[in-house]
């Protein structure tokens, strides 16, 4: 993506700029540390946007704030930033503030996603066909993202899109194109991924990993991702089948069921889980950095089998006959409806 380009991408959940306060560099920035105070706000002020870069320092932060207006010293808004440990998810992007307010009002205010204009959220283990539905939605043609789809480049050793377009929270411009917005979540994909060296596994490939991550995704809760991470390789290292239902729930687009027919278990397709050994051809969703890190570091544990036998209980074991008598419990519970 060029620099020049009026894309205004902001990430303010699952992934946000690390931001280190530097002392020395506030008192360069500003020569006291006079607070305005705190005010009551209008709502027919002018708000002034502020970009923050991803990446930006804690001290570029407050002297950009400190030249807008924004805040009277770049040192007050330190002081507020070093106690408070919200600081550090202050999100890259465009931020809409007041003028002349107080340092505590200023870090309130970058901390609230509603200052985000033009908003798109894209939730953990959304499938690409929810993304392009939700740009859809905010104005990109599905001429101009289908042109996209088809003309993107793929980081190195990723042969899909799916997977790769990382949930966060974007805000795009109306001068945004469906490229720009396509690769932008590819960009923070990328960023991500050297982060967490994803491509350091001795036993799997970066795409296989995000393959995995985003069955973790999508069979559970965040606590149990490293479980299930578990799981997926044991079952992997013996030559078993992963026999995920997620994976069948990709193949026919079905969300929010637990029920899986013993007919859906048969479709024939890469994707199913349940006729093929090995790992599906690509992501089945795109996952979050939980889903993500549980694939990389997988806790220990030599665990086979996971049923969810009631909301917030899920059961790992090693025994296929403990494993077959929580599967009577989850179908007595699914036929009382406590999965309704």
């Amino acid at each position: 993506m060029k620099k020049s380009e009026l894309l205004r991408v902001s990430f303010a959940l699952l992934f946000v700029a690390i931001i280190t306060f530097s002392i020395h560099q506030f008192r360069t920035t500003s020569s006291s540390s006079a607070d305005f105070p705190v005010r009551t706000l209008g709502s027919s002020e002018k708000l002034i946007d502020v970009d923050i870069s991803e990446g930006s320092a804690g001290s570029e932060i407050a002297k950009q704030l400190f030249l807008l207006g924004i805040i009277e010293s770049s040192e007050s808004f330190f002081k507020v930033a070093v106690t408070d440990a919200r600081a550090s998810r202050i999100a890259p992007g465009i931020h809409q503030l007041n003028k002349e307010i107080s340092a505590k009002q200023a870090l309130e205010q970058l901390l609230d996603a509603t200052r985000i204009p033009n908003l798109i959220k894209i939730f953990e283990g959304a499938w690409n066909v929810e993304i392009f539905k939700m740009l859809e939605k905010n104005g990109f043609s599905p001429a101009d993202i289908q042109k996209s789809i088809n003309q993107v480049q793929l980081p190195n050793g990723f042969t899909s899109l799916e997977g790769i377009l990382f949930p966060a929270q974007y805000s795009f411009t109306k001068e945004t194109t469906a490229d720009e917005a396509i690769n932008s979540m590819i960009n923070r994909f990328t960023v991500q991924a050297e982060n967490l060296a994803l491509s350091s596994d001795p036993k799997l490939s970066a795409q296989e990993l995000i393959i995995v991550a985003s069955i973790i995704q999508a069979e559970g809760n965040t606590q149990d991702f490293s479980k299930i991470s578990r799981v997926i390789r044991n079952r992997l290292k013996i030559g078993m089948p992963l026999q995920m239902d997620s994976t069948v729930h990709y193949l026919k687009k079905v969300r929010g069921s637990v029920f899986l027919s013993t007919q859906s278990t048969l479709l024939k397709s890469p994707f199913n889980t349940y006729r093929n050994y090995g790992l599906p051809p690509a992501p089945i969703g795109n996952p979050g950095l939980d889903a993500i890190k549980a694939a990389i570091n997988p806790v220990d544990g030599d665990w086979l089998f996971f049923i969810t036998v009631a909301p917030g209980d899920t059961r790992f074991t090693s025994n296929i006959t403990e494993f077959n008598q929580w599967k009577v419990l989850y179908t007595k519970n699914r036929k009382a409806g406590v999965f309704n």
